[in-house]
């Protein structure tokens, strides 16, 4: 579906990397905190869940922060792929995603000195679980909290550092293996990736700490070493903090910094294979410093997509969505059409509408067909 200008329209296909989508909406990875995840495993919740918002018209659906590693969740109610019964129980999911015609897709993610705490339900206060209470020892790049009054946490060995590479490898294997189409890396909102960005978080004194190369050296590694087993048929992603908003570590120039190194040659782009980068905010420190309100995310994505800029004439370029209180489908095609970013990651607007892209399909292009399966054609009076 193309318009006749020469800007995008928010329901115009988007090609990233390989694959198409057939619109510039994303559900934003969004953790569900499920009882039926026992033991990582995702279940019926997340297939209903899921397969709703494909049914709603999403271009591509983004399944929850996804465990690489038993420590690595964020609490004992989330989803993971390390390991093949987990793999197995995706695979169905996954089907459920695309037969209505989204691109599924996956984030997979440690939390650190994040992990082991209360699932993120009503009533949470964020603290962290015991091992009494199904909870365990957390780990970090230098045995420090990114925020404060969570359990003390315990520093990775060099070996143990390569050994969490070697974990998203195989969470990547995984998610192949069960059909997913994207993957995408969590460096964001101050789990582990994350942590090992910032010097606030990160003091170590081996190659993973002290210079900017060596703080990104975790990411950069586990991106080189996904897309060495991750079909190049198939979609690279990450997201990022684009600034935590707290002196003294990560910002936006930093940011911009990282992605430019990770796509501004042949090389680099041949070596990490990054399709597309979707940026948030925060995540450091125990209060929030930045800006709020509706789009409050927009000038971090908008600088990064400058940097993508450089990579148009690429054989795949650089894609970047923008997230963070997009909520009305005006906003929304805005941010398209003033070249913000290439795609919305729609969140919280999502869990509240599953039918959200078909309502912004009505109310931006009211003649034209809406992204629903044939059987609720009748839903379009009601829009």
């Amino acid at each position: 579906m193309t318009t006749s200008t020469a800007f995008p329209h928010l329901f115009d296909s988007l090609t990233i990397g390989p694959l198409s989508l057939r619109n510039r909406t994303i559900l934003a990875p969004m953790c569900m905190y499920s009882i039926t995840a026992h033991d990582g495993v995702p279940g019926s919740w997340h297939q209903v869940h899921l397969g709703a918002r494909a049914a709603g018209g999403f271009g591509m659906v983004v399944a929850e922060a996804t465990a690489v590693s038993p420590e690595a969740r964020i609490s004992p109610a989330d989803v993971g792929l390390w390991n093949d019964t987990q793999r197995d129980a995706w695979a169905p999911i996954v089907e459920t995603i695309r037969s209505y015609g989204a691109l599924p897709a996956v984030q997979l993610a440690h939390a650190g000195a994040k992990a082991s705490t209360e699932p993120g339900l009503p009533g949470y206060t964020g603290a962290s679980v015991d091992v009494e209470h199904d909870g365990w020892q957390t780990v970090s790049p230098s045995g420090i909290n990114p925020v404060s009054g969570l359990a003390e946490t315990r520093e990775l060995s060099t070996e143990q550092v390569r050994q969490v590479v070697a974990d998203f490898v195989d969470a990547a294997r995984r998610a192949d293996e069960a059909g997913f189409e994207a993957v995408m890396i969590h460096a964001a909102h101050g789990y582990l990736i994350h942590q090992f960005l910032s010097p606030v978080t990160n003091q170590r004194t081996d190659e993973y700490g002290g210079s900017v190369e060596n703080r990104t050296r975790l990411l950069r590694e586990i991106l080189a070493e996904v897309r060495a087993v991750w079909p190049a048929e198939k979609i690279l992603g990450l997201r990022i903090s684009g600034s935590d908003y707290v002196e003294g570590s990560w910002s936006l120039d930093d940011s911009a910094e990282l992605i430019a190194g990770l796509v501004d040659t042949h090389q680099a782009r041949a070596q990490y294979g990054l399709d597309w980068v979707d940026v948030s905010s925060g995540g450091i420190g125990d209060t929030y410093q930045g800006p709020s309100g509706p789009g409050y995310q927009l000038h971090l994505a908008e600088r990064i997509h400058r940097v993508a800029e450089a990579t148009r004439d690429s054989e795949r370029p650089l894609t970047v969505s923008a997230v963070g209180i997009i909520t009305e489908p005006g906003q929304a095609q805005q941010i398209v059409l003033s070249g913000q970013a290439d795609a919305v990651s729609i969140g919280r607007a999502a869990l509240a509408d599953p039918n959200w892209p078909a309502r912004a399909s009505v109310e931006l292009r009211p003649n034209s067909e809406i992204p629903f399966p044939p059987q609720y054609h009748r839903a379009q009076r009601a829009l």
